[in-house]
This record gives C-alpha cells, sequence and structure tokens, in this order.
C-alpha cells in the first residue's frame, strides 16, 4: 500500500518544511496559530512514520523504503534513502518523541514559541535524514545541519549560563565531525562513490582500517557521549530548556551509537576488532565512574545527564562485546544478543530519560529550581506527578518489568559469555542506578514539607498528565512485552554479526 510513496522523503521533509511556515507564521496572537500548526505538523510526521514499522519486513536484512535519485553527478553523490531493522525504530521513536516535546512546550514558552517550536520540527527532519541516509555525503550535511537548530534552542531559550554551554556543545561535536569527514573523503577515492552499502564490501587493510576506525570514534564518542569526551552534556542539559534536553537525550545521544552500527564496525571491523578492548574499557568507566559522579550531584537535571552517560555506556559496550565473546568460545554464538540489547537499550533509554527530564521540567515550571535540596514532600502535593516520577525512577534505575531493564539484562547476560569481570563491572549499574535515583527521588518527593513555596504546588494539568501518561505507558509495554522491537531489529542484526566476522582486509595483505 505504502511502497510506491516516498515515506522516508516525506517524513524528513515535512516536518522541515512545516517548521518554515511556523516561521512564517510567527508569533502573532501570542504565538497560538504557530503551536497549532507545530502539533499538526508533528502528528502528520508521526503518523506517515507508522507505515514504515507496518510495512516494514521483518524477515529480511536487506534496505526497505530505499529511494535513490542522482544528486551532484559529477561526485557520484546521491539522494540515497532507506532503513533496515535498526533504522527504523529510531525513526519512529524521533517523529514519538518530537509530538511530545511540542506538546510540552505549549504553555510553558512564552518568549518566541514560533520559532521555538519550527527549531524542533526542523531539527527533527534533520535527525531523521541522518537515520535514514545511505549517501555518506548526505549523511554528512544531515548530521552537520542538525547541530543548528539544537545551538539555536539552548542559545536562545537556554538558562543563565547558556552561551557557554551552546559554544562548548557546538565546538566538541562539530570538530569531532571534521575527523569523520577527512574518512569519508578517504573512503571515496577508495570507492569512487559515496555509497554507505559500497563502504561495508570495501577490503582495506588493517592500519588503513584503524586509522578510519579512530577518525569515526572522535566523531561518535562525543556524539554518545563516551569518556573522556562527555563533559559538554551535562552543561548542556542543565542550561537547555525542558524540550532541549529531552531531544539531546532521547535522540541525540543514540545518532553517535547508530554511527558506530552503520560506519565502524561494517566498514572497519578488523579495526574494530583489535580495538574492542580500548571500547569495552571506555564502556566500563562511563557505566560505573560516571555512576559514581551521578552519586553526588545536587542539580537534578546534572544527575540524569550523568546518569544517560553511564546508560549509553552499556549501548557501546554491548556493540563490541561480539570479537570477546568469540575469542573466549571460538563462535560469535550470543554476540547478537549483545548487540540487539545496546539497541534495544538506545531506544529504552529514549522513552525513560525523556521522562525523567520532563518531569524535572514540571518542576521547574512551577519552582523555577533544579536543586534536590530545594524539594522534598513534593508527594503531599503533588500525588499524580509522584506516582510517575516513581515509575520513571524504577524504569532508570533498571526495574524489571519497565523498558529500562530489557537492553541492560540483555547486555549483561552477553557479557558474561564473554568476561565474568566484564559482566561484574557491567552489572554495577542495577546498584549504583538504584543509588542515584533513589535517592533523588527519595529527597525530593517523600519526607517533610520543609520549603513553603513546596507546599503551594499544583498537581499535573491534563496536559502534562497526557505526556507523562504515555511515557509510562510505553516504558512499561516494552518492559513487558519487548517483542515487537527485538522482532524487527534481529535479521539486521544477525547480517551485521556475520558481516562482522569475516575480514575485510585483502589476501595479499595478510
Amino acid at each position: 500500500m505504502f511502497a510506491d510513496l516516498p515515506l522516508l522523503s516525506l517524513v524528513i521533509w515535512v516536518p522541515i518544511v512545516g517548521g518554515l511556515l511556523v516561521l512564517l507564521v510567527g508569533s502573532g496572537s501570542s504565538g497560538q496559530n504557530a503551536r497549532v500548526l507545530s502539533l499538526l505538523t508533528a502528528l502528520l510526521t508521526f503518523a506517515l512514520s507508522l507505515p514504515l514499522y507496518s510495512g516494514f519486513d521483518n524477515a529480511s536484512a536487506q534496505m526497505q523504503f530505499v529511494e535513490l535519485v542522482p544528486w551532484i553527478a559529477s561526485f557520484n553523490v546521491n539522494y540515497h534513502l532507506g532503513v533496515d531493522g535498526i533504522s527504523m525504530p529510531l525513526i519512529l521513536l524521533t517523529s514519538f518523541t518530537t509530538v511530545l516535546v511540542v506538546i510540552a512546550g505549549w504553555d510553558v514558552i512564552k518568549f518566541k514559541p514560533a520559532q521555538y517550536m519550527a527549531a524542533f520540527l526542523i531539527m527533527e527532519g534533520l535527525m531523521v535524514g541522518v537515520f535514514a541516509a545511505l549517501d555518506a555525503m548526505l549523511f554528512y550535511v544531515f548530521w552537520e545541519a542538525m547541530l543548528i537548530p539544537m545551538f539555536i534552542v539552548i542559545g536562545v531559550w537556554g538558562g543563565d549560563n547558556r552561551v557557554y554551554a551552546t559554544l562548548k556543545f557546538f565546538l566538541y561535536t562539530f570538530l569531532g565531525s571534521v575527523f569523520m569527514l577527512v574518512a569519508l573523503i578517504y573512503l571515496y577515492f577508495q570507492a569512487n562513490s559515496f555509497s554507505i552499502l559500497d563502504y561495508h564490501l570495501l577490503p582495506l587493510g588493517l592500519n588503513v582500517q584503524i586509522w578510519i576506525f579512530l577518525a569515526f570514534l572522535l566523531a561518535f564518542a562525543v556524539k554518545v557521549p563516551m569518556w573522556p569526551v562527555h563533559t559538554w552534556l551535562p552543561d548542556a542539559h542543565v542550561q537547555a530548556p525542558t524540550g532541549g534536553s529531552v531531544i539531546l537525550a532521547a535522540i541525540m545521544l543514540k545518532l553517535g551509537a547508530y554511527g558506530f552500527l552503520r560506519f565502524s564496525l561494517p566498514i572497519t571491523p578488523d579495526a574494530s576488532h583489535n580495538l574492542d578492548w580500548l571500547m569495552i574499557g571506555l564502556s566500563l568507566i562511563a557505566v560505573a565512574y560516571i555512576g559514581f559522579v551521578a552519586l553526588v550531584q545536587q542539580d537534578m537535571k546534572k544527575l540524569i545527564a550523568y546518569s544517560s552517560i553511564s546508560h549509553m555506556g552499556f549501548v557501546t559496550l554491548g556493540l563490541f562485546i561480539p570479537w570477546t565473546i568469540a575469542e573466549s568460545s571460538g563462535s560469535f554464538a550470543g554476540a547478537t544478543m549483545g548487540m540487539e540489547g545496546g539497541v534495544v537499550q538506545m531506544i529504552s533509554h529514549g522513552f525513560v530519560s525523556g521522562a525523567m527530564f520532563l518531569c524535572v521540567g514540571v518542576m521547574y515550571d512551577r519552582m523555577h529550581s533544579r536543586q534536590i535540596a530545594d524539594y522534598g514532600g513534593v508527594v503531599h502535593v503533588m500525588p499524580r506527578f509522584a506516582a510517575f516520577m516513581v515509575l520513571f525512577a524504577m524504569a532508570n534505575a533498571g526495574l524489571p518489568g519497565t523498558a529500562g531493564f530489557v537492553g541492560e539484562f540483555m547486555v549483561i547476560l552477553s557479557a558474561f559469555k564473554a568476561n565474568f569481570w566484564i559482566a561484574f563491572v557491567a552489572a554495577t549499574t542495577l546498584i549504583l542506578g538504584a543509588g542515584y535515583t533513589l535517592w533523588m527521588v527519595k529527597r525530593v518527593l517523600f519526607g517533610e514539607i520543609t520549603n513553603d513555596k513546596v507546599a503551594t504546588l499544583q498537581d499535573i494539568n491534563g496536559r502534562e498528565f497526557l505526556i507523562l501518561s504515555t511515557l509510562a505507558l510505553a516504558v512499561l509495554f516494552f518492559g513487558l512485552y519487548p517483542a515487537p522491537l527485538l522482532e524487527v531489529m534481529d535479521a539486521t542484526v544477525r547480517h551485521l554479526v556475520e558481516h562482522i566476522a569475516v575480514s575485510k582486509v585483502p589476501l595479499d595483505a595478510m
């Protein structure tokens, strides 16, 4: 039914065009027209993304919904789009989250609401473009362009120290991407093509693979972010408005991990094998060390930001554990579980971290403070809100039955197949995550009311209830029944594991 429609182009360009129309409408009539148009555009984009799931062939590992149109013929650059079982769920997560961000900012954003909404719509289209691009130059254009709307969101609607946070965010991510561009240009001259799928089949010597891998690592590690290039994230989260924090945590962090899956692993499998110790080590530092850093935070946004770094460590651990499994067992059996666990963690973290930042936003809108010490006893005046926040906190701590548990459990099981001590260190996040999350919840929600402002708080309204209840359903659904997510990615992940198991080093170079 949808095979003849350019669905991916629609999901990319409808929000971008809609965002430009919102800018034309402007903030007249107190921005109400802009808000309505933004919501309609976000809902239409989400509706257009749903056939990507319903029409997806779970049994195929090939790219689907492919679109190929010449763009710059003289350099063999094409407008080439397609999705597989890894990128398609991330596109749905992006379109779903954008709807919630638009609703969340409905009454809260008073200053230039049209420009605020437009920035998120344009950013949505650009992020979908990153997930759908099969041409390296098209990927790079989308990759760099999406920084601009986020730069504006933090710089215009951010906190008092927003200029510092914005510049730090932009410089970290932009400088890392320069190395990726160099690697892509080198690959172009080797393949005479910018097709990412051609790069997957390109034979490369080990030393060349290592240099390319390191170039990709500098770009993708910053975006994840991995230790030690993570320091931009807490600053960006603290200064960003609620919607900016939600998109950063739920979507933008996933772009780095997606880069490893689309570029590093299939293009440089031998280098990935040789440097798996580095990736596993950095991942474990993120899981354990950053968990301890989160324990001492007094700002709720900073705590959740560090929590995100720790949880994303699980993602990179799952992606680079296959070779350790192969070395310990003699085969790649069981490696699929770790990689699928990493992808599931990407999706579930999108729901859980987005929900946590929205909860902080609900309190900040009322109290204009993110400091844990300024709260206490919130459950007495906001019982409905407290119920949602406890649920999301439990999911953040990895409680079985919630989305936060599934991916982490799969990665830990896979790590046990590789090495007991890797699994042991990874499992410490279950203790640390419960520690810093529940410690925050205890001080914010429970106990006696010691602040007069807390005593006057009003419970969540209908708009806030709609957002939080939608996320609660998603967190519980994928926690209790992750099969719809696992089924769409299984063939793609298995194909990727089979691909990386074969060396790409030319025989005459061995």
